[in-house]
């Protein structure tokens, strides 16, 4: 039975099949990028002109006092209701992940006593997570504590124990890598950390939407994450933050801007924090640019992410027994409990390959050296895709004579 074969049944037996209709789907032969943009949906051109016609057009400045000042709190809680695990209170949205990750990582490092001095960290995390650690610690005058990470793997529970200690001021790593898709077993790091006395700071980037995310039951403490991969809220949408409640009051965050101010209009001298998750805002919220998040949480919401979950491991299933066929090395784990939404192929000459993919309607992404990684959106790629994408695939990889 051929792949494409498979496919159709795997799509006739899909019960979220019904959603790809709903996203604006391109000409392209397989969109294989979706943990890195997702689709928009189709109703997010309508939600934005009707934005514009009513809240923005409709009401000018009096919405500010009508929903948007609210709206960073608003939506923190439904997001951490549908996606993360998360009581109210204790997610806020704007900002970009990196200025969002600036934040919590220096008010935690600030906040923990001299004698703690490093920061552990993947060596092989995401890049602007290296990066802005790398200037905290310089800032601060701690030093990094690297875990080795394998390309095709993540860290484990023996990594993370092998790191922390009494000396550790916090701990940073992604729940779902970005390289090879390792799903972290981020409640037993969370536990190893809190038991040599570090807090954990997850980056759920790559997990948000696609894995269940559990932080209040993990015991988590910090978390950050972006909306523009999974839940659609498009090129430069607002990320999130996770503060647990426990440490509100307790942290203070290191860019103080009105909006994080206990009255921000009162255009008060001095700087006052808001009392709860408020604290963590700094500047004017990024209203206009929800808009199409607000969208994508109304699909999650309805179908659930433990749906979400099986049609994701279904389809990274489909994919790795493909590339296993093509004869392509997988560097993501074969385990799907340790798997996250996206397949990472490895072959010595990926980037023209993802070059020449890209020229023929096929959209995967390369990740040097070698990776050629597929972006699995559960819902809007289907089986059928996948295949497409892969036969074309099939055949750059098979000599012409």
């Amino acid at each position: 039975m051929t792949d494409a074969v498979t496919a159709e049944g795997l799509d006739a037996a899909d019960p979220l099949a019904g959603c790809r209709e709903r996203f604006v789907l391109g000409p392209e032969v397989a969109y294989l990028d979706g943990n890195s943009l997702g689709r928009p949906l189709a109703v997010t051109a309508e939600a934005l002109a009707r934005f514009t016609r009513e809240d923005w057009g409709g009401r000018l400045i009096r919405a500010w006092d009508e929903s948007w000042v609210a709206l960073p709190t608003e939506l923190g809680d439904r997001l951490g209701a549908v996606l993360l695990g998360a009581a109210a209170g204790q997610t806020v949205v704007g900002d970009s992940t990196s200025v969002l990750l600036y934040k919590l990582a220096r008010a935690a490092v600030d906040a923990a006593p001299a004698e703690r001095d490093e920061i552990v960290l993947s060596d092989d995390d995401f890049p602007t997570d290296r990066y802005l650690l790398e200037g905290i610690a310089a800032e601060t005058g701690r030093t990094l504590r690297w875990i080795h990470t394998d390309h095709a793997g993540g860290v484990s529970v023996a990594d993370a124990g092998a790191a922390v200690g009494e000396r550790t001021a916090l701990v940073v790593l992604s729940h779902v890598t970005y390289r090879s898709g390792y799903l972290a077993d981020a409640a037993a790091i969370t536990r190893v950390a809190h038991e040599a006395g570090a807090p954990v700071l997850w980056d759920l980037c790559h997990s948000v939407g696609s894995v269940p995310v559990d932080l209040d039951g993990w015991g988590a403490n910090l978390a950050v994450g972006c909306t523009y991969k999974y839940l659609g809220g498009g090129p430069g949408a607002p990320a999130f933050a996770y503060v647990a409640q426990r440490h509100h009051g307790v942290l203070r965050q290191p860019i103080q801007g009105w909006f994080g101010r206990r009255d921000p209009f009162a255009m008060a001298a001095g700087y006052e924090p808001a009392a709860g998750i408020r604290q963590f805002l700094s500047g004017t919220p990024p209203v206009l640019a929800t808009v199409p998040l607000q969208v994508g949480l109304d699909l999650y919401a309805e179908v659930g992410i433990d749906a979400v979950r099986a049609k994701s491991v279904a389809l990274t299933e489909f994919t790795v027994a493909a590339a296993d066929r093509l004869g392509l090395e997988v560097a993501s784990p074969r385990d799907p409990d340790r798997r996250g939404g996206h397949v990472t192929l490895r072959h010595p000459d990926a980037r023209r390959l993802v070059a020449t993919l890209w020229e023929r309607g096929v959209i995967p992404d390369f990740r040097a050296p070698d990776g050629i990684r597929i972006g699995l959106a559960p819902l809007s790629t289907s089986f059928t895709e996948v295949a497409a994408g892969l036969e074309v695939l099939s055949g750059l990889l098979t000599p012409t004579s």
